[in-house]
């Protein structure tokens, strides 16, 4: 590869690292984020109920003295009444003194009602300030345990930002920013490796998303000093450690050019018939991808990919590698569905030809020798 390649190789192992000892410290703090998290949802809950106890107050107090006040403007009705002129008056004084006390006993009971509910406000209260200092006691003992990991960890991430920023100041300002725009949307996972399913054969995928790829990608990244992106997940390529020229590349031997088969002298021989080509379009993208996911299930269970003729509604879409019938065909069906999409799907594997047995050179049968001359027939 190239000095940018190589370059970015470097700076994706050294942001791999940081970031590797970055979720190992927040791993580690987790526990203390959560309860810290409990902690504030105490004091939060706490603050809350001392408030409800403070309103709930007040508003028993203004009842309180809502209940004096009208006692008092009764006894000056009483007062007014046992003064009154006649009987009339007095009746009238009598009606107001009833209705202020019908009122008066709304009042009473709503007061009731509020002294209730500031009972339990005052013990929500005490048992969210208990809660409170119990959750604040675990923090305080979980931050002393954790002390020396933490700070440990963050020894390790401060130690690896210095060859991390080298390996980003070592790049061209335009290949960094493609980087590190990749990097924060695919969460540090901005580049991937070539990889090759099959060891006899020179096809590579994107061991990300595994995507095939064409086959030059290999030429392409091993000669040229540029970014390369696959065409399906956009991060970039490159050639792992464990692939180099002479496993990735494989060197064709010359074969004879079989003999085509004529029915008749002179008659030229059939042309051999051309694979289906694959399905393009919405059909086209879900069988790719179905062949990605099938194949990297082949990869994790150490087997070769196995490739198959896949017809659709009796239509050939083409040849397509996978685990094995069962899984390519389940996986295609489950991304049909997924779509929305209603279809009859059939495998048929491919195997190869076997070949055909050399055909004898005629043999040539001698002429019968002239029979040799007689007397009587020289005569």
């Amino acid at each position: 590869m190239g000095p940018t390649n190589v370059a970015l190789v470097k700076l994706f192992r050294a942001d791999q690292a940081l970031r590797d000892a970055q979720e190992r410290l927040d791993a580690a703090t987790k526990n203390v984020r959560l309860q810290d998290r409990r902690a504030n949802d105490a004091a939060s809950k706490l603050k809350a109920a001392q408030q409800s106890v403070k309103d709930l107050t007040a508003k028993s107090a203004n009842l309180d003295l809502d209940l004096r006040s009208r006692d008092a403007h009764i006894e000056k009705l009483r007062t007014q009444q046992q003064i009154a002129k006649n009987n009339k008056e007095y009746q009238v004084f009598l009606v107001e003194i009833n209705t202020h006390k019908l009122d008066k006993t709304k009042v009473e009971e709503q007061a009731m009602a509020v002294l209730a509910e500031l009972e339990t406000a005052q013990k929500n209260s005490a048992e969210s300030a208990t809660v409170l200092e119990s959750e604040q006691a675990k923090l305080a003992q979980l931050k002393g345990q954790m002390g020396d990991t933490v700070a440990t960890l963050q020894a390790e991430i401060d130690s690896l930002k210095g060859p991390r920023d080298a390996a980003a100041a070592a790049l061209p300002p335009k290949a960094r920013d493609v980087f590190n725009r990749l990097a924060e949307h695919h969460d540090g996972e901005a580049m991937s490796a070539l990889m090759k399913p099959d060891r006899r054969k020179e096809e590579y995928v994107c061991s990300a998303c595994m995507m095939d790829l064409v086959t030059d990608v290999y030429n392409k990244l091993h000669t040229k000093d540029e970014m390369v992106f696959c065409p399906s997940c956009r991060r970039i390529l490159y050639i792992p450690d464990d692939l180099p020229p002479e496993l990735a590349v494989n060197k064709k031997k010359p074969t004879p050019a079989p003999a085509a088969e004529a029915s008749e002298p002179g008659e030229k021989p059939a042309p051999k018939p051309r694979s289906a080509p694959r399905a393009k379009g919405k059909l086209g993208d879900i069988l790719t991808a179905a062949q990605g996911e099938s194949v990297k299930n082949a990869i994790d269970a150490q087997q070769n990919p196995q490739e198959f003729k896949v017809t659709i509604d009796g239509k050939t879409m083409g040849a397509y590698k996978g685990k094995n019938a069962e899984n390519l065909e389940r996986i295609i069906k489950f991304r049909l569905e997924e779509a929305k999409l209603s279809h009859t799907v059939t495998l048929e594997p491919i195997t190869a030809e076997p070949a055909a047995a050399p055909v004898p050179a005629p043999t040539e049968t001698p002429a019968p020798e002239p029979a040799a001359a007689t007397p009587e027939s020289t005569t």
